[in-house]
């Protein structure tokens, strides 16, 4: 369009001003030349109509008028082309001779007739009528006129003929100056503009570019050096704008990356986390299905973490678990997938449906690393890892089943001494069902009395009894008897552990009285704690609360744990039981010898007595080994000035070489197995030395 543009515009305008400029002068200077023409032509008529007047005024007087002379003179106008026709009359208006000038047509002269009619229509000088300048001129005095004369002059054509002359004149030069004023204004207009182009040009730049920081300076007059400073302040605002977003984009994106990470990934060992792994693990057995392909899962956790945490602190606890990441990730092949579960619980996918020696040399090559020693903040840390194998296969690739079932290899890997691995088989689904069921069952056995309390006897060197170990005994209408060994682990791993313990308290505390009036005021009772009771803030309330229901002695009640549960829980243990010595309680560590790094924490824990484990006493006489250990602990335990009790005595070789060495205490088949309250106060019961006990069974 042509008026898309400022310049164009500006052009469009500017010419048409100048072109009505032009017009407007033009047709002034034709009203005025018309003006000045009319006003020339009367006068020139005007004058010659006077001196032909004042010459026939002589004519006219003679007595005889001569026509003749009349004609002569009017053969003046002859020199005047644009005179009609001329006509003198005398004083009565009778018509004398007549003039035709060359303007007339043929037909036009013969009519040339004016009578007095006509002549009343013209006044006396200087007129005009339709488009002719009249003269009409009185001859003589006005008092006494001796004749008249009359001369019509063209007016109209000369003065259209003037004016086209001066048109062609004037037009050509009025087109120049248009012209040049065009070409003027198109030139200042491209001067005017042309710091507005450099600025839409580096605008242009600009939007190509996305470079703000081009400099902004355009000279020219005031208002274009103000408008080009504040572009170019502008310009620096937005490039600084700019930047600032460009740094905040970055920083949000960079947000955005690490938030992804801390979705997907752990931000302890940088592995990928539960959410990320169970999500490709999804993609992965859907692909693995519609390709008839296999998966194989390792589920993995490292045993004795939580000892490792309690102990060294969390610090150490998250290097071990970056270093043994680290080390597990070795054996791994291209593709393969190791995510952190949680906690101390790992996760391996090994794709492309691997064989069974290479997962089985995976599994064992992990097991075998993990288990070597790791060297944290100057300590030297053991610890194994129990591995469980599933195939997608065997889950008929449903996610939970698959991991169900690895989880429930690696349980097995526990339960059947940890730091192995095991491949599920569909038969540990019937156990892990048990597990359930023994699980949901415990709160119902508890409340239908199913559980019973066995007490196994203690003796000192002369076989008499100085005390009982409380031992939990399950008879289940729907599973039948359930070990202890079995119903513990998983009241633990199900949280039951906890209601087991108040559960047995009670009724130890209970049974208290009964058992001292029977075998005597100093009989200690035995009672074993988890470490989830250890946790338990109620607990030391409840014992606070039976002691005093019960009048019971605190010297009487003895509290075990294992040497494995204190160690997971070094810190936790010691306050409880430092709050339990406070009671005037006493402290026993069981299974002695079975654990890790015992010799270097028995100088920090505050104990009452060491129990030496079955499996060192079995041992006793037939490996030489278990032997010198055996004494060597309990030398040690003397030194410490603790109170010794040897576990599993079931011969009298064992209880002599024991008894030789200076152990305190005794337990086992040999004195007497575990029995209820019922069977164990039906017998009366009389210190005799070097005698078998009564309720030997």
């Amino acid at each position: 369009m042509i008026f898309k543009t400022i310049r164009s515009t500006l052009t469009a305008i500017n010419s048409l001003a100048i072109a009505v400029l032009c017009t407007a002068v033009l047709s002034f200077s034709i009203f005025v030349h018309e003006d000045l023409y009319r006003e020339a032509v009367t006068g020139d008529l005007d004058g010659l109509s006077n001196n032909m007047a004042y010459d026939l005024f002589g004519i006219l007087n003679d007595s005889e008028i001569d026509n003749i002379s009349i004609s002569t003179m009017l053969l003046r106008l002859e020199e005047y082309e644009n005179v009609k026709y001329a006509v003198v009359f005398d004083k009565d208006y009778n018509q004398l001779e007549t003039y035709v000038g060359e303007t007339l047509q043929v037909d036009d002269k013969l009519q040339i007739q004016v009578d007095l009619d006509q002549l009343s229509n013209f006044k006396l000088g200087m007129s005009t009528k339709d488009g002719e300048l009249i003269s009409y001129k009185l001859v003589g005095e006005k008092d006494m006129p001796s004749g008249y004369l009359l001369i019509v002059n063209d007016l109209d054509k000369p003065l259209n003929r003037s004016k086209l002359s001066l048109l062609y004149t004037v037009l050509p030069l009025t087109f120049v100056v248009i012209g040049m004023g065009i070409a003027l204004s198109l030139w200042f207009n491209s001067r005017m503009l042309l710091p507005f182009q450099k600025l839409a040009r580096l605008a242009h730049k600009i939007k190509e570019t996305n470079d703000y920081s081009i400099d902004i300076n355009v000279d020219g007059k005031q208002e274009v050096i103000d408008l080009s400073n504040e572009i170019s302040s502008m310009m620096d605002t937005i490039h600084t704008e700019e930047i600032k977003n460009k740094q905040y984009t970055e920083q949000l994106m960079q947000q955005r990356k690490d938030m992804e990470r801390l979705a997907n990934f752990d931000s302890l060992t940088g592995l990928p986390n539960r959410q990320f792994f169970m999500e490709t693990l999804r993609k992965s057995l859907s692909a693995a299905q519609n390709d008839h392909d296999d998966m194989v899962l390792l589920y993995f956790d490292l045993d004795g973490f939580k000892g490792v945490n309690d102990t060294h602190g969390h610090e150490v606890g998250d290097k071990l678990l970056i270093e043994a990441s680290k080390r597990t990730q070795r054996f791994l092949r291209h593709g393969d997938v190791i995510a952190r579960l949680g906690g101390d619980e790992f996760l391996i996918l090994l794709y492309n449906d691997p064989n069974d020696f290479v997962v089985t040399d995976i599994a064992e090559r992990i097991i075998k690393e993990i288990s070597k020693p790791f060297y944290i903040n100057d300590w030297e840390i053991q610890i194994s890892v129990s591995l469980g194998i599933a195939r997608a296969t065997d889950a008929n690739y449903n996610l939970s089943d698959f991991v169900s079932n690895a989880d429930v290899a690696m349980y097995k890997s526990k339960v059947q001494g940890k730091n192995t691995h095991t491949i599920f088989v569909a038969e540990m689904m019937e156990d892990n069902k048990r597990r359930l069921v023994i699980a949901n069952s415990i709160a119902a056995g508890l409340r239908n009395d199913e559980f019973q309390v066995y007490y196994q006897p203690k003796v000192n060197s002369n076989e008499d009894i100085v005390g009982f170990e409380a031992l939990l005994r399950w008879n289940s209408p729907e599973l039948g008897f359930v070990s202890p060994t079995e119903f513990i682990i998983i009241a633990e791993q199900s949280g039951k552990i906890n209601q087991i313990t108040e559960w047995l308290l009670k009724e130890v505390l209970f049974d208290y009285s009964k058992i001292l009036n029977h075998f005597g005021e100093n009989t200690v009772i035995s009672v074993n704690l988890s470490a989830h009771d250890l946790m338990n803030n109620k607990i030391l309330d409840l014992i606070t609360a039976l002691y005093e229901r019960y009048l019971i002695n605190p010297q009487c009640i003895e509290f075990e744990v294992t040497e494995s549960t204190y160690l997971e829980n070094f810190d936790m243990a010691n306050k409880f039981f430092e709050n339990v010595r406070g009671l005037g309680s006493s402290i026993a560590l069981d299974d002695f010898g079975t654990g890790y790094s015992s010799l270097s924490y028995l100088t920090q824990i505050q104990l009452n007595t060491l129990k030496i484990d079955k499996q060192f006493v079995d041992n006793l006489g037939i490996s030489k080994r278990s032997t010198l250990v055996t004494k060597t602990v309990i030398e040690m335990a003397k030194q410490l000035n603790l109170n010794i009790c040897a576990e599993g005595v079931e011969t009298r070789q064992q209880m002599e070489f024991l008894v030789a060495h200076g152990c305190h205490q005794l337990q086992g088949y040999l004195f007497g197995k575990p029995t209820d309250l019922e069977s164990l106060l039906a017998k009366p019961y009389k210190k005799e030395s070097k005698k078998k006990l009564p309720f030997n069974l």
